[in-house]
C-alpha cells in the first residue's frame, strides 16, 4: 500500500509492468528486426570476408610413463606446451627444407589435447598440398621428440641403477677380502660380515632386475606413441559457413535488439496502453486511428478515419464553446483530420481552421474543393464570431501554452502512442489545467492492435457528484465506477458538505 485518498488503501503500482513492457517492445519491432537484420548480413558479410587459410589438421597418440586413470590432463597440456618450441617447429621446418623462422611457424599452427592421450594438431598453409606437408612434418617432429625423450629417460634411470649395482659390487668385493683375511674363525664380526655379504648381493640383484625392467618398459612407450589420423586437409564449405554466421547474427542482433527495446522502455516510461494515457492524462479516449502498414490497410485506415471524423463532428456541434485539436506526436495526421473535420461540417455552415502549427504552416496550402478557410493563429483575433471555429496546435515539447485559449475553449487531444512518457503527458494534463482548458477526450493514434484495456475513466452523467479523491459518487444506480486511477496531478477534491461549512 502507498498511501490512501479517500480513507482506502490504494495499490501499489508494479515496479514493471510486464503486460506494458511486452506491448511497447513489440511496438518497436522496427528496432529489434533491423538489428537481427543487421547481425545476418554482418554475419554473411564475415563468412566472405574472412575466409579461413587452407588447413590441415592430424591425431597423434601419445603414450607416457606416467599415465594414470584419474589424471586430469596435465601431460597431454605439457605435450601440447612442449609442441609450441622452436626445437619441434626447427625440426618440422629443416624436414621441410623450408626457409621460414621457426617463430614465424608456431604462429601457424596450434595443438589440442582431446583426451588424456590423444593429440589434435591443426596447421594452415598458402594451399592445401602444404598445409598438409607440414602437418605431417609437424607431426614426425614432435613423436621423434617424444620418443627421443622417453629413451633418454629410460636410459638415465638404467643408467643410475646400475652405477648403484656397481657400488654395491665394489663393497661386496671388500666383505669378501674382509671375510677371506680373517678365516672361518667363530666370531660376532663374522656373522656381522656374512649378514652383510647376504644384503649386498641381494641388492646387486634386485638393481639388475629393475635397470632390465626400465630398458624392457621404454619399447612399450615408444610404439604406443605414433600417427593414429594421417594429416588430411580440412573441407571449408563457403555456403555452410556463411549460413553459420548469418544464423548467429541474426541470434546477437535479435537479442541485442530486443534488450535495448526492454531498457529503452523501462527508463522513457512511455505509456502506450489505452489505459495509462486516459489515466495520465485524465481524460477518456473517445477515438482511435489507426496506422497504415501497407495497401492492403489503406481502406482499414479510410473506415477508420471516417468514423472519427464522425464523432468529432458530434462533440463540435455539441460544444458552445470552440473546439480544438492539441496534437503530440502526429502533427500531421492532425492537420489531415481538422481538415476532414471542417469538411464534415461545412455543409452546417461556415467553417474556419485556425493554423496553431509550428513548421506545418496549413495556411499556405493550395486548397482543395470543400475545404474549409485556413487562417494563422495571428489571424484569429480578427475573425467574426459567426460561424464554427476549429483550432489546430500542439502540445509537443517547445508548445507556446499562452496561445492554447485562442484556438479554442475545450479541446480534443491527439496523442500518439508510445509518444510522450508519462511526465510530459503529466506536465500536459497540468498545463491545460492551468488554462482552463477541458479536455473532451483523447484521440489515440496508432494504438496496439492487441491492447485490450480500457481507455474510459468515467461514462456517468455530465453532473454525477464527485466525493473525497475525485471518486465519482453513483446516482440511481446509473454511472460506473472509474477502474483507473486519477492523474498524478489531479490534487484532493473536497467533499461538497466541507466545501458548504
Amino acid at each position: 500500500m502507498t498511501g490512501r485518498t479517500d480513507g482506502e488503501p490504494v495499490a501499489a503500482a508494479p515496479l514493471i509492468d510486464l503486460h506494458t513492457l511486452v506491448v511497447a517492445v513489440r511496438r518497436r519491432r522496427r528496432l529489434w528486426s533491423s538489428l537481427a537484420l543487421l547481425g545476418l548480413l554482418v554475419g554473411a558479410a564475415l563468412a566472405l570476408v574472412l575466409v579461413p587459410p587452407p588447413t590441415a589438421t592430424v591425431k597423434l597418440l601419445v603414450a607416457h610413463q606416467e599415465d594414470q586413470p584419474n589424471d586430469p590432463g596435465t601431460l597431454i597440456r605439457t605435450d601440447v606446451a612442449l609442441l609450441h618450441t622452436t626445437r619441434i617447429a626447427g625440426a618440422a621446418l629443416k624436414a621441410l627444407d623450408s626457409p621460414v623462422e621457426p617463430e614465424v611457424f608456431m604462429r601457424d599452427y596450434e595443438g589440442l589435447g582431446l583426451t588424456n592421450n590423444l593429440l589434435q594438431i591443426t596447421v594452415s598453409g598458402d594451399s592445401d598440398a602444404e598445409a598438409v606437408a607440414r602437418a605431417g612434418a609437424l607431426a614426425d617432429a614432435f613423436v621423434a621428440d617424444h620418443v627421443r625423450r622417453i629413451r633418454e629417460a629410460a636410459d638415465a634411470e638404467a643408467t643410475s641403477l646400475l652405477d648403484q649395482r656397481d657400488r654395491m659390487r665394489e663393497e661386496l668385493a671388500r666383505v669378501n677380502e674382509t671375510i677371506a683375511e680373517k678365516g672361518t674363525k667363530a666370531s660376532a664380526d663374522m656373522e656381522s660380515l656374512f649378514a652383510r655379504r647376504a644384503e649386498l648381493t641381494s641388492r646387486i640383484s634386485d638393481f639388475d632386475q629393475r635397470a632390465a625392467e626400465a630398458r624392457i618398459g621404454t619399447p612399450h612407450l615408444v610404439a604406443g606413441t605414433q600417427i593414429v589420423d594421417a594429416p588430411r586437409a580440412v573441407r571449408h564449405s563457403l555456403p555452410r559457413s556463411a549460413a553459420t554466421n548469418a544464423a548467429i547474427g541474426v541470434v546477437l542482433g535479435l537479442a541485442l535488439g530486443l534488450a535495448v527495446a526492454a531498457v529503452g522502455t523501462v527508463v522513457a516510461d512511455r505509456p502506450v496502453l489505452r489505459r495509462e494515457i486516459a489515466a495520465q492524462l485524465g481524460a477518456s479516449v473517445v477515438g482511435e486511428l489507426p496506422r497504415g502498414a501497407g495497401p492492403w490497410r489503406r481502406r482499414h485506415v479510410r473506415d477508420a478515419r471516417e468514423r472519427l471524423t464522425r464523432s468529432l463532428a458530434r462533440i463540435v456541434r455539441g460544444s458552445a464553446e470552440p473546439v480544438s485539436l492539441l496534437e503530440l506526436g502526429c502533427a500531421r495526421g492532425t492537420a489531415a483530420l481538422a481538415l476532414d473535420l471542417g469538411r464534415a461540417l461545412g455543409a452546417e455552415g461556415p467553417v474556419v481552421v485556425i493554423d496553431g502549427l509550428p513548421g506545418l504552416p496549413l495556411a499556405g496550402r493550395e486548397p482543395r474543393p470543400g475545404d474549409p478557410v485556413v487562417v494563422g493563429g495571428e489571424e484569429a483575433a480578427d475573425l467574426s464570431h459567426r460561424g464554427r471555429r476549429i483550432g489546430v496546435g500542439s502540445v509537443a515539447p517547445g508548445a507556446a501554452w499562452a496561445d492554447l485559449p485562442y484556438l479554442g475553449a475545450r479541446t480534443v487531444l491527439v496523442v500518439r502512442a508510445g509518444h510522450g512518457s508519462a511526465a510530459w503527458l503529466h506536465t500536459v494534463a497540468r498545463r491545460l489545467a492551468d488554462q482552463r482548458i477541458p479536455v473532451a477526450g483523447v484521440v489515440l493514434v496508432d494504438p496496439d492492435p492487441r491492447d485490450r484495456t480500457d481507455g474510459t475513466l468515467w461514462d456517468g452523467p455530465p453532473g454525477a457528484q464527485r466525493g473525497r479523491g475525485g471518486r465519482p459518487v453513483p446516482q440511481a444506480g446509473i454511472g460506473r465506477w472509474r477502474t483507473e486511477r486519477l492523474p498524478m496531478w489531479a490534487g484532493r477534491v473536497p467533499d461538497s458538505d466541507q466545501e458548504a461549512r
